[in-house]
């Protein structure tokens, strides 16, 4: 039990180590990997491995893996034009002629992308009185941020973003971000955030205020269509009572305008005089409705042309015979 625990420890610590970088660098660069043994000689074997395979080997001065201007006087290895396939352990062997060890030296290299450079926005909000950066990079991952005002390392902020006050923007005032990984870093251009307040809108009467507001002038829109519509309708009614009223007019003139037949020829000596009385009931009941209205209605000026119409005759009255023979 004992010994899987152990087992178990050893194989965590032994990943824990390969996912440890003791060197670090970027791809096409170049790098040295330390030895620094001053007492080599060429009696002495060097050799070099990269992830247990040989890649260098001297012994007795002579160089039968690798190349001779790879190596230092000291032993160190020189990696040139480093690719992600160059990452990984490294391992360097010093042996005495008699073949015990007289140095070594291990380490695991990490090869990454270089830092990116950045690109720094703002955007003025006028809401909470700010202006917000943003440092933009396309893969931010493992990347550590930082911030310069004025040329002034801002040591607290180590976000992808920033937010300053407006207050403190007053003057002209330069910013610049930076990203960083184990092999180099970036620097974005210098900014001068620019934020001009907008205009002030009036402010807006509160929501009731309004609401009675629409609802007068609604009543006021109904009240002058309803006040349009019944004068219309006033109108339409005087209108039409005008038009009655020349019908009604229309209509009693019909009578006036045939006036009586006088009779203008002389009678017969044989006919009876009329009676007075007789003549005035008979007149009077012969006479129609529209008659007995005109009758009624005040007496009107002659017209000229009724004025050139001769006068009536008066029947001539016939004699008694029995008068005359007295």
């Amino acid at each position: 039990m004992r010994f899987i625990i152990l087992s178990g420890f050893i194989n965590l610590l032994s990943a824990a180590s390969k996912d440890t970088c003791d060197l670090s660098a970027a791809v096409g660069q170049s790098l040295t990997l330390p030895l620094g043994y001053e007492g080599l000689v060429n009696t002495h074997v060097l050799k070099w491995t990269h992830n247990n395979t040989l890649i260098f080997y001297r012994q007795q001065g002579k160089v039968s893996v690798g190349k001779t201007e790879d190596i230092s006087p000291s032993g160190s290895l020189l990696l040139k034009n480093l690719q992600f396939s160059s990452a990984g352990v490294y391992q360097a062997d010093v042996l005495h002629p008699n073949g015990t060890l007289a140095k070594t030296w291990s380490g695991r290299l990490c090869v990454m992308d270089k830092a990116p450079k950045p690109q720094l926005t703002y955007v003025c909000d006028f809401k909470t009185r700010a202006v917000n950066l943003n440092c933009i990079v396309a893969k931010p991952q493992g990347l550590v941020f930082s911030w310069t005002l004025d040329e002034k390392t801002l040591t607290s902020e180590t976000r992808q973003t920033l937010s300053i006050s407006l207050e403190q923007l007053k003057g002209e005032r330069s910013f610049t971000c930076s990203v960083a990984n184990k092999v180099s870093k970036e620097r974005s251009d210098t900014v001068r955030p620019a934020c001009k307040s907008p205009t002030p809108s009036p402010p807006s009467p509160p929501p009731s205020l309004s609401g009675g507001v629409s609802l007068i002038l609604l009543l006021l829109i109904i009240i002058i269509v309803l006040c349009c519509c019944h004068r219309r309708d006033k109108t339409q009614m005087r209108l039409r009572e005008k038009g009655e009223l020349r019908m009604l007019s229309l209509t009693k003139r019909e009578p006036d305008s045939t006036s009586p037949v006088y009779e203008t020829m002389h009678p017969s000596e044989d006919s009876p005089p009329p009676s007075p009385k007789h003549s005035q009931r008979a007149c009077y009941q012969n006479v129609s409705e529209p008659e007995a209205q005109m009758v009624n209605r005040p007496l009107q000026l002659p017209t000229a042309a009724e004025e050139q119409k001769p006068s009536p005759v008066p029947k001539p009255r016939t004699k008694n015979p029995q008068t005359s023979n007295i």
